[in-house]
């Protein structure tokens, strides 16, 4: 399966048991957490310290509902804490990974 271009498009590999290993690190992880997997999303970030990366695992803890170690991973991404809902900010996230 082909990297997914838009967000519709990732939504529609859902249906698929995970995601291709040939996709990147932050476009697997994004399929899990979607998919409802939080664990194995922040494990694939977990050890990751890029900006993009930051601000996923930021993502995950805010979803995860530890606002406290949210704008840690925030703060190392340089991103202000978000006021959004968790599906605006993940399509957003997805939306940035090719920039």
């Amino acid at each position: 399966m082909h990297k997914p271009e838009s967000y519709d498009q990732l939504m529609a590999a859902m249906d698929q048991k995970e995601p291709p290993r040939q996709w990147p690190v932050l476009l697997r992880a994004i399929w899990w957490d979607v998919s409802g997997n939080w664990e194995e999303a922040h494990q694939l970030v977990d050890s990751l310290s890029g900006k993009k990366a930051c601000r996923l695992h930021a993502y995950l803890h805010r979803k995860e509902g530890d606002e406290g170690n949210a704008r840690y991973w925030y703060g190392r991404a340089g991103v202000a804490f978000p006021r959004e809902s968790l599906e605006i900010e993940i399509k957003a996230i997805f939306e940035d990974l090719d920039k």
